[in-house]
């Protein structure tokens, strides 16, 4: 792990950088230069997902970074159509493969997709793989309460992570509440809206010139100072050495407030409950 981002305690005894590199929506042949770029500026955590269809990508990246598979931590995600005992753990085999390792340390249901009523079902496929030792550790991608409320009923196990649409203009508060009191820690997609409009909000802008930083670090910042795991991307080196360049200052008090203030309860991804 790398000596300036914080290691964060999982709920299972392991520990997670707080800060990854994300390759959502990158196409597989610029993966990996946005990985090596990325473990080149100090990352140690990755995340794909099957669906990203970039994994493949992802091992070449790492190869040709010399930095050591011990090193990372590397997070995947199952897909939706995927779902059930035995097709996750043929789907878990063929992502292994693609990523060229015998493990992962974060293994993730992508989505609870509850018309197909599978996520326990998948989950008992996840403990088994946890058990056997090829994933570290288990957890889950844009769960409501519910679905977490249920799933821990039904198993026992509780998620290490929770990882949901989370940006200042969706804080999604009745989630990350629910992660909090089942010790889950709550992961951010698409942390920074996804640029946009939000970037060029006047608030974050003067709260950036006060700090000498941009207003993408100050919204990183803020996700860093609310205990989120947060894994921004970027195709371009700069934005991705300035994407982690932001443990050297502090967001006083008010200046959370005033990103807080920001939440207009804007989902830019599917509602949990309506995709399958």
């Amino acid at each position: 792990m790398t000596s300036s981002v914080p290691v964060l305690d999982l709920n299972d005894g392991n520990k997670a950088p707080q800060l990854g590199f994300g390759v959502f929506q990158i196409p597989d042949g610029e993966t990996a230069d946005a990985v090596a770029s990325a473990l080149a500026a100090g990352y140690r955590s990755l995340d794909t997902a099957a669906i990203y269809k970039n994994e493949a990508g992802v091992r070449q990246g790492i190869e040709r970074s010399g930095v050591a598979r011990g090193d990372i931590f590397l997070t995947t995600k199952l897909w939706n159509a995927e779902q059930g005992f035995d097709s996750t753990l043929k789907a878990f085999d063929a992502s292994l493969a693609k990523l060229g390792t015998d493990y992962v340390d974060m293994y993730l249901i992508h989505w609870p997709t509850p018309k197909r009523d599978l996520y326990i079902d998948t989950w008992k496929a996840f403990i088994r793989l946890r058990d056997e030792g090829r994933i570290r550790s288990i957890g889950v991608s844009n769960f409501q309460p519910a679905h977490l409320e249920r799933l821990v009923k039904e198993t026992g196990v509780v998620p290490v992570v929770n990882q949901i649409e989370l940006h200042p203009d969706f804080a999604q508060n009745d989630v990350v509440a629910a992660n909090t009191k089942l010790k889950i820690i709550t992961e951010s997609w698409s942390p920074l809206g996804q640029g946009g409009d939000l970037l060029k909000n006047e608030a974050l802008i003067a709260i950036g010139k006060k700090h000498g930083k941009t207003p993408a670090q100050v919204v990183i910042r803020w996700h860093v100072q609310l205990g989120h795991m947060v894994i921004p991307k970027s195709v371009t080196p700069e934005r991705i050495k300035a994407n982690i360049d932001v443990f050297d200052f502090e967001l006083s008090a008010d200046e959370m407030k005033a990103i807080d203030a920001l939440d207009a309860g804007n989902r830019m991804g599917p509602h949990p409950d309506q995709l399958n």
